[in-house]
């Protein structure tokens, strides 16, 4: 006879009771995730073990009726791991997406998250993971900001007023102790009205709307950038100021005079490294690094207008005390991050773990006794 399976299932309601929203604890955990990372104490998809997932490439069309073809932002993503330390579980996010979504009344994306024991497979805990992944997005740039911002920064302009930015300032705003006012900046007026208005309830700093982009940027000690995918927002070198931290989240398109005079820091090299390697594997590598938020920054490294992604540092690195932080309060810096399924284990095994503790959540059978012939 084998043994009963059980595994914990955690709506959204029980993730919300389990502290799922608490940004400042996430940036905690999250940089514990980072620490592990810098070790190598972690797995990920590929034979690399640094791909960022696997997903479904959808065609243009189809003969087919009832297949889906390509819109925008539209894809499902599996993103297994390991994570070691404390936390030592297996997972897989798995991350469907579709534009199309907000129009019934849904987000654009639909995630769950399944934590499983790393030795017989078992699951653990089925998890709503929508939440989990917008507070570890949030949390990735809000460690940025405890290593890399200015100690005395007091304003945030935030590109894309959508729900990431949302998370990505919860993160942001729990490490800077000065903040004094926002700039909001979107495609769509209403849209950032609705943040401004959010910003001002839960920070109780002033939030300015700016529809113009450059004079969001010439003030901002910190930039937040999670903008849509469906419009590239261009910038330029020359509208950043001097000694800012631009922390980007989402697709951007700066100048060549960005990139050559800001100090870049990634979230991790080797998971930048992975993605380069698939774009060359893939049919065509531009439209692959179109793709990615760091496409922009590996078209330049193989122009040989930058050094190699070796040559950087990451932020693991940084927090492990391996390579510098902010060397002066004149050192514009850049933060590119690209998301990695370890962020979801840790938050969401901090969140399971919290959970039986306050005894949250419902408890699903696998099987009583696996069945055999």
């Amino acid at each position: 006879m084998g043994t009963s399976t059980n595994f914990l299932y955690l709506s959204e309601p029980d993730c919300i009771d389990a502290g799922v929203l608490d940004a400042a604890r996430c940036v905690d955990v999250t940089q514990e995730a980072f620490d592990l990372l810098a070790s190598g104490d972690y797995l990920m998809g590929g034979p690399n073990h640094n791909s960022h997932g696997m997903g479904l490439v959808f065609p243009e069309s189809s003969p087919f009726p009832n297949m889906p073809v390509a819109g925008p932002d539209r894809r499902f993503v599996a993103m297994p791991g390991y994570l070691g330390g404390r936390f030592d579980v297996c997972g897989n996010k798995w991350y469907g997406s579709n534009h199309a979504n907000t129009a019934k009344g849904l987000p654009r994306s639909v995630l769950t998250l399944m934590l499983n024991d790393k030795d017989t497979g078992e699951p653990l805990c089925l998890m709503s993971a929508n939440l989990i992944s917008s507070a570890r997005t949030g949390a990735v740039p809000g460690v940025a900001a405890r290593h890399l911002a200015r100690l005395d920064s007091r304003t945030v302009a935030v590109l894309g007023c959508g729900p990431i930015n949302r998370a990505c300032l919860r993160g942001i705003a729990s490490q800077l102790p000065k903040l004094e006012k926002v700039y909001c900046y979107d495609l769509f007026a209403e849209t950032a009205e609705k943040f401004a208005s959010w910003v001002a309830q839960e920070f109780g700093v002033e939030a300015v709307v700016e529809p113009d982009l450059k004079a969001a940027l010439n003030d901002a000690d910190v930039v937040s950038v999670a903008a849509s995918r469906v419009e590239p927002l261009v910038v330029e070198e020359s509208w950043f100021a001097k000694g800012a931290t631009i922390l980007i989240s989402g697709p951007i398109t700066p100048d060549e005079a960005f990139w050559s005079n800001s100090r870049i820091v990634l979230d991790h090299v080797p998971l930048h490294e992975a993605y380069v390697e698939e774009a060359v594997a893939s049919p065509d590598k531009q439209a692959a690094y179109n793709g990615v938020i760091g496409g922009p920054l590996y078209r330049l490294i193989d122009e040989d207008k930058l050094p190699a992604l070796t040559d950087f540092a990451d932020l693991g690195s940084v927090i492990r005390g391996e390579s510098p932080a902010r060397t002066n309060d004149d050192e514009r810096i850049a933060f590119i991050a690209c998301g990695m399924s370890v962020f979801d284990l840790s938050w969401g095994y901090e969140i399971y773990r919290t959970a039986q503790e306050r005894g949250l959540g419902t408890e699903l059978q696998l099987w009583n006794s696996p069945y055999t012939d």
